[in-house]
This record gives structure tokens, C-alpha cells and sequence, in this order.
């Protein structure tokens, strides 16, 4: 699977930082040397800018790398500058904090997704989103819809990542705007639907009545096949944030096999939304 830009400008990050650290440079004296601020080489070695030629070859003077690893950084440089405009026109509408995220979601080789309270972007049916946009009172339905179709596309890949969602019984209890049977009863549908079309999606409910000590917030741990460094993404009303600091990693992994292991199995996970399904049908006046 082709790496997107972003997922290179990661990797470029993380080549930088581990020949800095190899010389045992710190940010400040590689700022000094480019002369420009410490915020910027954190920025460059995080992939959240992209790096000059010239700035590049400054630095692997400084860090005295061979030729081969000199060579792959270059290439890499070269490859992550492309894709201008790519959120332009309706992707605009994507927040600033969230478009790192979505550009790598189709480069990675295994997500695993957690929430507790509603169901993820990925997963909601066309009914589910437009009512939560309405509610919302959303400005620009249509390019929100259209973001949120394109993020499904990633199950269509030619060989997409295992997507591994736990979703707490809660998300199908509490419907955006309120109790509406309708609204449940399409994304429990839809969910039934990706669950027999896509071999690598696999959905598992968290049912109310199992033993937990707490259950955390949302978070979804992404995993690369190449040297992408692994990171955690964690929602919340401001924005977002991206942990791969290993200790932070893998308290997040320990957290999700907790979730994972009290979750029902993927067969358990079906019995239970078709459950659903037959109470929401019951629920709704005709």
C-alpha cells in the first residue's frame, strides 16, 4: 500500500531524531545550526512541517550520516512535499487536528478504535450522521457528509488495515438529539451490513453488565507496517492530541486489552445488535 504524504513526513520525523540522538544533539543546538527556533525542529522531527532541502542537508552534515541513510532521508524529503491543495473545497470543512489523522488512517496496518459513547466516523450510517449534524446545527452538511464517506473508503482498499472497534453498549442506547428508533435501528443495520462485507472490520460490543473497574475515554491506537512511528489519538472538545511516547503507548495497549477482553466476541457481538435491531423495529410507529 502506497504511503500517504503525511505518513512520510513521519518518518523523515523520526529518521531525524534518531540520527540527532545518535550524536547526541540536542533540538536548541540543531535550532542554532538552521537558525531558526527550537519549535521548529520539534515540529520537523513530529512530521507536523515539512523540512528544506537545504535544512536537510545541513543536518545530516551536522549528524554525520552515512551515505545510504543520507540517501533515504533525501528521497524521503522529496516525497513528502506533494499533494498540494488536498484540503481544499469541501475537505476544508476537516478540523486542523483531525487531517493528520485521516491522512494516515489508510497507511496503517492495524487501528484500534474505543468509545464508550457514540459510534465513530467510520461506522456511521448516512442517517446516523446527517441527524447528528442537524443537532449539531452544522453549517456545511454536505462537506461534513462528504469527508465522512471518503474516511469509509479506507475499508475498500486494495488491502485496507485490520479496523478493530470496541463500542460501548451506551453509543447505541443514546441516539444524537435523543431517544429515535429509527435512527438506532439504521446504524445497527448498517453495522450488521460492514460487518458481513469487510473481512478485516471487525466490531465488538461492550455491553453494560460486564466487569470493569472504569471504562477511559475514547482513543484509537494506529499501528504502521513501516517505519511510521505508532501513536495513540485521543478526541476531546478542543481538539485532538497524538501520544507516541512508548511509555504513554503502551499504557494506552494495556487499556484496550482490558476493553478488548471484557468486549463480546465477534459472534456474541452480532446476536447482540440483531437483538437490538428486533427492539428498535418494535419501538417504531408506523
Amino acid at each position: 500500500m502506497p504511503s500517504t504524504v503525511t505518513s512520510r513526513r513521519r518518518q523523515l520525523g523520526n529518521e531525524i531524531r534518531r540520527a540527532r540522538m545518535a550524536t547526541g544533539m540536542t533540538q536548541q543546538e540543531v535550532a542554532e545550526l538552521l537558525g531558526c527556533r527550537q519549535g521548529k525542529v520539534n515540529k520537523i522531527e513530529s512530521g507536523a512541517v515539512a523540512v528544506k532541502q537545504a535544512e536537510l542537508k545541513h543536518m545530516l552534515e551536522a549528524f554525520q550520516c552515512s551515505d545510504a541513510q543520507s540517501e533515504l532521508m533525501l528521497e524521503l524529503a522529496r516525497s513528502s512535499t506533494g499533494q498540494r491543495g488536498q484540503w481544499s473545497g469541501y475537505r476544508s470543512a476537516v478540523p486542523h487536528w483531525f487531517r493528520t489523522f485521516t491522512d494516515l488512517e489508510p497507511a496503517a496496518g492495524e487501528i484500534l478504535s474505543w468509545h464508550g459513547e457514540r459510534i465513530p466516523g467510520p461506522l456511521q450510517s448516512e442517517h446516523y450522521m446527517l441527524t447528528q449534524f442537524s443537532e449539531d446545527r452544522a453549517t456545511d452538511v454536505t462537506s461534513l457528509v462528504r469527508n465522512r464517506q471518503d474516511r469509509k473508503q479506507v475499508f475498500d482498499l486494495e488491502r485496507p488495515p485490520y479496523y478493530r472497534f470496541v463500542i460501548g453498549e451506551a453509543a447505541f442506547r443514546r441516539m444524537p438529539g435523543g431517544p429515535n428508533p429509527s435512527v438506532a435501528l439504521d446504524q445497527v443495520e448498517h453495522l450488521l451490513d460492514l460487518g458481513e462485507r469487510y473481512s478485516r472490520t471487525f466490531v465488538h460490543v461492550l455491553p453494560f453488565d460486564v466487569r470493569l473497574a472504569f471504562t477511559p475515554n475514547d482513543f484509537t491506537i494506529m499501528r504502521f507496517p513501516d517505519a511510521t512511528k505508532d501513536f495513540v489519538f485521543i478526541e476531546h472538545a478542543a481538539g485532538g492530541i497524538y501520544l507516541d511516547d512508548e511509555g504513554d503507548f503502551e499504557l494506552f495497549v494495556d487499556a484496550w486489552d482490558r476493553i478488548r477482553g471484557a468486549a463480546l466476541e465477534l459472534n456474541e457481538s452480532v446476536d447482540f445488535l440483531r437483538g437490538l435491531a428486533a427492539e428498535f423495529r418494535s419501538q417504531m410507529k408506523f
